[in-house]
């Protein structure tokens, strides 16, 4: 789980391949009980290869609609493409959104399926997310998404990173470009994301690219002082007990400022809550 550590082994040493695991701490045991039960007790063949870390429990449409109407929350419903140009438009106009898609990630990080989101190009919104969804200190720093293809470009190391398990020093003449997600050192923990192994995330950060010239958003998990949400309903009422502007449940947008979303609606849920 030391990041700075585990970036320092793989650009300062003769290691050529520095695997860190997405679960390193306790929940790895699962990963390490099934191999063992598999390769020494009934001596399968060694096949499996961890490429990603979503392993975990996934909602239907089903299951985001009977959230909604439970907690009487208005949504709207996209097309992928559409859902896509939305995110990008409130992301650029200075909006933090939840982003809550497929299978949760196994591990501790947040990586792009229970995620909150945001332009890392201002300067204001490590503020704005500690201050106003994180209630945490103002110092903390936020991990930089970046698409797979484009690391040696703003990175002083060129490779895949996608567990966010590795911090590395961010291009002196890129870090003024990012200064939501640069370090006060000057580094970042990354996370690279791939097209292969989630190519939703990969398109959205791809379509931000192409508005921006910047193929990195600003990551961090979805949540607030409690575990990262697991459920369409824990989103929905983290949504409603923080100032974030926006979030997306598999294809439904809820909107905070959207004309239908009810005024004193903020206040009346919280305190069900």
């Amino acid at each position: 789980m030391n990041s700075v550590a585990n970036g320092k082994v793989t650009a300062e040493t003769d290691f050529e391949n520095v695997y860190i695991p997405a679960g390193v701490a306790d929940n790895g045991t699962s990963f390490g009980a099934a191999f063992y039960i598999w390769n020494r007790l009934l001596h399968g063949k060694r096949g499996f290869v961890q490429e990603h870390a979503y392993w975990g429990c996934e909602a239907s449409d089903a299951d985001v609609i009977e959230a909604a109407e439970r907690l009487s929350v208005p949504t709207e419903t996209y097309c992928e493409d559409q859902l896509l140009d939305v995110v990008v438009e409130l992301l650029l106009e200075g909006k933090v959104v939840g982003w809550f898609q497929g299978p949760m990630e196994f591990g501790a990080r947040a990586l792009g399926n229970r995620s909150l989101l945001a332009d890392p190009r201002r300067t204001d919104m490590r503020d704005i997310i500690n201050l106003r969804i994180k209630f945490r200190e103002k110092f903390r720093p936020f991990a930089p998404s970046i698409l797979e293809e484009h690391v040696g470009a703003w990175f002083a190391v060129d490779e895949p990173t996608p567990y966010m398990e590795k911090v590395f020093p961010i291009r002196p003449e890129k870090q003024h470009e990012i200064p939501s997600v640069t370090h006060v050192d000057g580094s970042g923990r990354l996370q690279t994301v791939s097209q292969k192994t989630n190519p939703l995330y990969h398109a959205l950060i791809t379509r931000f690219f192409t508005k921006t010239g910047v193929p990195i958003l600003l990551n961090t998990s979805l949540n607030e002082n409690e575990p990262i949400v697991r459920t369409p309903s824990e989103a929905i009422r983290c949504f409603l007990r923080t100032d974030m502007d926006a979030i997306v449940i598999g294809k439904h947008l809820i909107h905070r400022h959207a004309e239908n979303f009810p005024e004193a609606f903020r206040q009346r849920v919280t305190e069900q809550v």
